[in-house]
């Protein structure tokens, strides 16, 4: 016992075993969620002192964003997985164009479903997938790996740095080195309750990250304002009925007028409200926005509005 805990400790935070997991087969499967619960509660509480790197990452997103530049993630298994699904999930919450943030996985796109064996390993991928981008100057390459550690990924950031590209690396252990990677956002998560399994809390914290990076970016871009997503595209059912409701709304016009004033902004919330706020046509206000945030629309607004008092 002595000497596999010895052992134990040389290995990487995130290898070794969990002082609370021997029993853990021994468990009802209500105390095995709880502790499960209790080591998402571990992942949230690594993230914080990491903020100032994931601001930094994503101070650098936004400025990459800003002058034409894109957000490359690459990643394998899990954490090539968060990477692809974060891309996803920009287009449709911010109106981004797919090209602005996009993916690589260890393995292809068939690694999104199943394990590629060896896919991590391999360096030189990493490298070509980044080649593969062109990426340059302009863009943001983030590596996302739990160990820090991971050949394919530490193969990108190299490439990525000798291009000119900002690297950043997302990892739950501390690199051996930093020689390639700019920014560093590492969440110290520790042991797994299933040892090695970093799907659990070096996952969760991943995933939070992730988050914090796209969206800290996109706010700063003006794809948000008062908290609603904008930019977003009413592409079914519920996201028309939530665009007309974020209209409604912003300008205080009842449902029906926020309806009419959508359709005619071409389904754009941030248009339809520039609309509101300017008494401009869509294709005018539309060029006002690109010259001017909606908060900057809306200030002349709100000073006529104080001018006159209370009625």
């Amino acid at each position: 016992m002595g000497s596999s805990r010895a052992a134990s400790t040389k290995l990487p935070p995130t290898e070794r075993l969990h002082p609370r997991a021997d029993d853990l087969d021994l468990c009802s499967i209500g105390s095995v969620v709880r502790r499960l619960h209790d080591e998402d509660v571990v992942a949230v509480q690594a993230v914080r002192p990491a903020l100032r790197a994931v601001a930094e990452a994503a101070t650098a997103v936004a400025n990459a964003l800003r002058a034409g530049g894109r957000l490359l993630y690459v990643g394998a298994g899990t954490s090539g997985r968060l990477g692809v699904l974060d891309a996803s999930e920009c287009p449709p919450t911010f109106g981004s164009s797919p090209t602005q943030v996009q993916s690589r996985i260890a393995g292809g796109r068939r690694a999104m479903t199943q394990a590629v064996e060896g896919a991590e390993d391999d360096a030189q991928a990493g490298a070509a997938d980044v080649r593969a981008f062109a990426a340059g100057p302009h863009d943001v390459v983030c590596g996302i790996s739990a160990s820090a550690s991971t050949p394919y990924v530490r193969g990108a950031l190299a490439e990525a740095h000798r291009r000119g590209a900002h690297t950043v690396l997302v990892c739950c252990n501390r690199p051996r080195t930093r020689a390639d990677v700019d920014t560093l956002v590492l969440a110290r998560t520790g042991p797994e309750l299933v040892a090695g399994s970093t799907r659990l809390k070096a996952g969760t914290a991943t995933k939070l990250i992730l988050n914090a990076i796209t969206t800290a970016a996109f706010i700063s871009l003006g794809k948000v304002y008062r908290g609603r997503m904008v930019d977003v595209r009413p592409v079914n059912a519920k996201l028309r009925a939530r665009a007309a409701r974020m209209v409604a709304e912003l300008t205080n016009l009842s449902l029906p007028e926020a309806t009419r004033l959508l359709e005619a902004a071409g389904g754009e919330v941030k248009v339809a409200v520039a609309m509101h706020f300017t008494g401009l046509t869509a294709r005018a206000a539309r060029k006002r926005l690109r010259d001017d945030g909606l908060r900057e629309l809306a200030e002349p607004r709100r000073k006529r509005a104080h001018a006159r008092g209370p009625t």
